[in-house]
């Protein structure tokens, strides 16, 4: 009679076990690479070729632990990555608070204001998903050439001001707030103005971190818009210098890495502060 309790719970024991074991190795394989990545930014180049990998770098003679930040002294300083960095951080704040707003204008307007020929335009909004986004990059280019935008920091800003998934995800959001509320404020004597600025957009407050979050990692990761407006190497983004440096330095791997965790590093720090916010904000707008 003992026996069946006990083989069920060897059973059960089993699965738990294969079920961590197969989480820690996919997280071995998705945390392994950032870290050897950030080991390498640490070494002399001659502590990377060992016949023995080293993931904490030791002198051969003492055996005591040593670091080095000279890579990086050398990437921001001599390779232009620090201007690079701070170029990344101005055009993707600019870019960020762009979407916030205009977005966030557009979607209220197809979520609450009726004007005629709303659905159909939002239809024709939503099918330009569709379009990839390699088959716009020549008309945009041509466009901002145009505006005189070509090789400067707005030609990274203007063009990418808007996003129709992020009007799609604010307008769902604006489509949940009761439509008693405006009602209401409506007849206090609000205007649609008032009630998009005091109500709406601060009952949107999940939704806007979501897209705020998720614009800053696009936009601080993105290497071809940049690549295909900008000649200045003064004016070049990260990812852009990260990839001259790339092409430039390839038996020099510990500058490489050095570049990449500059790249990383922001993005993990956004990820590990706001993915509350991240979580609440794909639950509150209906996303699955």
């Amino acid at each position: 009679m003992c026996d069946k309790p006990m083989s069920k719970m060897s059973k059960f024991q089993v699965k738990k076990l294969f079920v961590y074991l197969v989480l820690s190795l996919f997280v071995i394989w998705t945390v392994g690479p950032f870290i050897w990545m950030v080991s390498t930014s640490l070494k002399h180049y001659g502590d990377i070729f060992t016949p023995v990998p080293q993931l904490i770098p030791r002198d051969k003679i003492t055996g005591q632990v040593y670091v080095t930040l000279e890579n990086y002294h050398y990437v921001i300083e001599m390779k232009g990555l620090g201007r690079a960095f701070l170029n990344s951080l101005l055009v993707t704040i600019v870019v960020t608070a762009f979407k916030l707003f205009f977005d966030s204008l557009a979607a209220y307007a197809f979520a609450r204001i009726r004007f005629p020929g709303r659905d159909f335009f939002f239809f024709i909004v939503i099918s330009s998903m569709m379009v990839p986004g390699v088959a716009l990059l020549v008309p945009r280019v041509y466009i901002t050439r145009l505006l005189g935008l070509y090789n400067s920091l707005w030609g990274l800003i203007i063009p990418m001001s808007m996003s129709v998934f992020d009007i799609f995800l604010l307008r769902q959001f604006f489509l949940n707030i009761p439509v008693e509320l405006e009602e209401a404020s409506m007849i206090d004597g609000a205007s649609r103005w008032d009630i998009y600025w005091r109500i709406a957009l601060p009952l949107a407050k999940p939704a806007l971190a979501l897209v705020a979050i998720t614009s800053f990692t696009w936009h601080w990761n993105d290497l071809m818009w940049p690549l295909v407006i900008l000649t200045d190497a003064k004016k070049y983004t990260l990812p852009l210098a990260l990839a001259l440096l790339a092409s430039g330095q390839a038996p020099r791997p510990h500058y490489i890495m050095a570049g990449a965790t500059l790249t990383v590093i922001p993005i993990m720090i956004i990820f590990l502060i706001f993915q509350r916010q991240i979580l609440e904000g794909i639950s509150i707008t209906g996303l699955k």
